[in-house]
């Protein structure tokens, strides 16, 4: 198994920090490029008063100022743009980014986002419903000759065109690890990603995940499981546990020595995971990125 890693970027730069924040971007990334194949942004408006970025701008200016790196957003939420639009959109930056897109999204959860910005909140099995319903429009748009209609639950489309469908079509990731967003993993995702997971809450998911695909009679291979969450390394555990914060641990994070995160790391590799999208704890400094290329990440490769 080849093992994969992602660089997940900050929802925003510090207060009043946007250029030092590009800056120090372009200083790391061609570093990362090689060991990291893939560029991830959230998908949140805000975080109260801490600068954030809409996602799917900062994605299309990813994707043209490092061409050497995938684009994904961790992960959309369904309820914030129209199904049709948004498969128009992942059809966009597919063709403008020379095919690099990967399309994450899940049901959506943050309930004050959706307040602030007016979008209704439905309970969980209503938003989870739209979810399946957004992935069959793309899905379709993105595949069949238009024009496309579809009438689901809660969504449709009527005589709807994607010209130029996506080619090739980005491979779909969904995000989540309820019982029925795992059901839409595996009726849908060529990839499925649990956030912030311990190894026991991500093992137990993915048991699930595995028992709805031979329900369906899906070979449970044939889906990439992937892990997004924090990577924080330092020489001693207390000065990697310090780059947290207090909000990360390895309860829910890589975070220790570079011997203690490659430890913590290994289970999820047994277990087949292939793809580790990391946001990395302390850049842009230059003993951090060091330990992450030279000390961690190879070691877990080569394992």
């Amino acid at each position: 198994m080849t093992l994969k890693f992602g660089l997940g970027m900050l929802a925003g730069p510090p207060k009043g920090q946007l250029d030092k924040w590009m800056d120090d971007l372009d200083t790391v990334l061609p570093q990362f490029a090689g060991t990291f194949e893939s560029l991830w942004m959230t998908d949140h408006f805000f975080w109260q008063d801490e600068p954030t970025y809409e996602a799917w701008t900062v994605m299309a200016y990813m994707a043209a100022r490092w061409p050497q790196f995938k684009i994904g957003p961790m992960v959309l939420g369904q309820s914030y743009r129209n199904p049709a639009l948004l498969a128009k959109m992942g059809a966009t930056l597919q063709a403008i980014s020379n095919g690099r897109l990967i399309m994450a999204i899940g049901a959506g959860w943050k309930e004050d986002e959706y307040r602030a910005y007016d979008y209704p909140y439905p309970r969980a099995g209503i938003r989870i419903e739209q979810l399946d319903d957004t992935l069959e429009i793309m899905k379709r748009m993105w595949t069949q000759p238009g024009p496309v209609t579809y009438e689901g639950k809660h969504y449709k489309i009527v005589d709807a065109w994607c010209e130029p469908r996506p080619d090739p079509v980005p491979p779909i990731m969904v995000g989540g690890g309820g019982t029925k967003t795992m059901m839409l993993a595996a009726r849908h995702a060529d990839m499925w990603n649990l956030p912030d997971a311990s190894f026991e809450k991500y093992s137990d998911r993915l048991n699930v995940l595995k028992q709805h695909c031979e329900t369906i009679g899906r070979d449970p291979a044939s889906i990439e499981y992937t892990w997004f969450g924090r990577l924080g390394v330092a020489k001693t555990e207390a000065e990697a546990l310090a780059l947290s914060n207090g909000r990360w641990n390895p309860s829910n994070a890589f975070v220790g020595t570079p011997q203690q995160a490659i430890d913590l790391m290994m289970p999820f590799v047994e277990a087949g995971v292939s793809y580790f999208m990391l946001e990395v704890l302390g850049l842009p400094d230059s003993d951090t990125v060091g330990m992450v290329l030279e000390d961690v990440l190879p070691v877990v490769q080569q394992a």
